[in-house]
């Protein structure tokens, strides 16, 4: 099955408990979102990155818990996120937590892919249940 549609985020710096070394700058963030369309509902998260010296290198990872409706099964699951850039290229993998799924969406799995168009991110959400 296939959700889509846009989404706002807002990433909010904490404090670190690891310092970077030789031009690598770790970093820690928290995630709030809002969902709109087939997937309406809120998240938060926590966000780990790692900046590198290079220009357009770095790579992050995060946890975020999603609330609310995915085309009208309400419930919560778990996302994680890895993601990497080398040289200005980005790979980004989301993927439900295996048996992370609550009410309704017990037993849900599956990959959400993010796009950025002219500052508005969207979302393509393949997912069984």
């Amino acid at each position: 099955m296939n959700a889509s549609g846009k989404f706002e985020v807002t990433l909010s710096t904490v404090n670190t408990h690891a310092t970077g070394v030789n031009g690598n700058n770790l970093g820690r963030m928290t995630i709030d979102k809002i969902f709109h369309g087939e997937l309406a509902a809120e998240s938060k998260g926590e966000m780990l990155s790692a900046m590198t010296s290079v220009k357009g290198s770095a790579g992050y990872v995060a946890i975020e818990q999603v609330s609310g409706s995915l085309q009208g099964k309400q419930g919560t699951f778990v996302l994680q996120h890895f993601g990497t850039m080398n040289d200005g290229e980005d790979r980004l993998i989301l993927e439900v937590v295996p048996n992370s799924g609550t009410g309704e969406l017990v037993g849900l799995s599956g990959q959400m892919n993010i796009r950025v168009d002219n500052g508005q991110h969207y979302y393509e959400f393949e997912y069984s249940l």
